[in-house]
């Protein structure tokens, strides 16, 4: 349960609009994001709390690494200081995200972070791909005791169900994986999507898709595989400066990868062979009843030579014509004409 919505097996597929670090630390962006998000049907937005001190070493910082080589970006050090959430940004934050009327919640990097996210009363929390060895940070979230979601990317079945032992030891809510692919963007061919059967099998928890491919296809696919979660990035304009924007989805893409996931799932229906009402109205229009091949006279004996089918399937239909052989017409017919129980003897 997030915020009172069921996520799981049988459940319409959960839709987090990934604001991440988007907001650009521009809070009129991050409201417009927000908004954005949720007119574009998304079930919550997720965002990044992380802060200069708490993601990157300095000797990292002073490499000046360059995430997402080519997308036009600031400095790491000064992207981190820009980008970066603090309290009274998170405040904001949940706030707006309550009088627009979409849940809010967020990945945490710290136990700081963790405290800060539940003295906002955050609903779960979102443990990215990085932190899946980071044992003492899942040990801090487990003591919360609300819904973790923790994303797979880098990660071995074993590191996973290290993970999951240690949340679940540590008295942690509900768990569910994101099968993910942390490479931006990722290729389809790369992201393998029927692994998420085996994080199902190996751990019995719900499994959704973390998704950093283009478009909208491998997210609405990951949901016809049975993912109940779609995590995609998401920005009002592609061409904005920062990590993420380039691979992230717009408004447009979003809503339709909204409806294209719930599509999916509705259209996944049942195991069981049902014939609806509507199928069985078709009938009448697209199968096949029984006409005249000739003109006959009435006491003619019927053979299969004597009779066609053709549209509309109104009356004696094709699996029939064992019970008509034989069977002497009660009246004179003509060409092409309609044959009916009552005109056979």
């Amino acid at each position: 349960m997030i915020a009172g919505r069921r996520v799981g097996a049988g459940d319409p597929p959960y839709i987090v609009a990934e604001i991440g670090a988007n907001h650009n630390g521009d809070m009129v962006l991050c409201r417009r994001l927000i908004e954005a998000a949720a007119a574009s049907g998304a079930d919550s937005v997720k965002f990044q709390s992380w802060t200069k001190g708490s993601l990157i070493g300095r000797a990292e910082y002073a490499r000046n690494t360059t995430y997402n080589k080519g997308v036009r970006q600031p400095s790491l050090e000064d992207a981190v200081e820009r980008y970066q959430l603090g309290e009274r940004e998170h405040r904001e934050i949940a706030a707006h995200c309550a009088r627009v009327g979409v849940t809010f919640f967020s990945s945490c990097f710290s136990p700081e972070e963790v405290d800060l996210l539940e003295s906002l009363a955050t609903p779960a929390y979102k443990v990215a791909s990085m932190d899946v060895n980071h044992l003492p940070l899942l040990e801090y979230i487990a003591r919360t005791r609300k819904p973790v979601i923790l994303s797979t990317g880098m990660a071995t079945l074993g590191e996973v169900e290290r993970a999951i032992g240690v949340l679940r030891k540590g008295g942690s809510g509900p768990i569910a994986l994101l099968h993910c692919l942390s490479v931006y963007p990722s290729p389809p061919s790369e992201i393998s999507l029927r692994t998420m059967k085996t994080w199902r099998v190996a751990f019995d928890v719900p499994v959704g898709y973390s998704d950093h491919s283009l478009g909208t296809a491998v997210s609405i696919a990951a949901v016809a595989l049975g993912a109940c979660m779609i995590e995609k990035h998401f920005t009002v304009d592609k061409t904005l400066e920062g990590w993420d924007h380039s691979i992230s989805a717009d408004p447009a893409e979003m809503r339709a990868l909204v409806d294209g996931c719930r599509a999916a799932y509705e259209a996944l229906g049942s195991t069981a062979r049902v014939v609806g009402a509507a199928e069985v109205d078709k009938r009448k229009v697209f199968r096949r009843r029984m006409v005249a091949r000739r003109a006959m006279k009435r006491g003619t004996k019927l053979t299969a030579a004597d009779v066609d089918f053709k549209r509309p399937g109104t009356g004696i239909q094709p699996d029939e014509l064992a019970y008509v052989v034989g069977r002497a017409i009660t009246r004179d017919v003509d060409v092409d004409e309609e044959l009916e129980w009552s005109d056979l003897g």
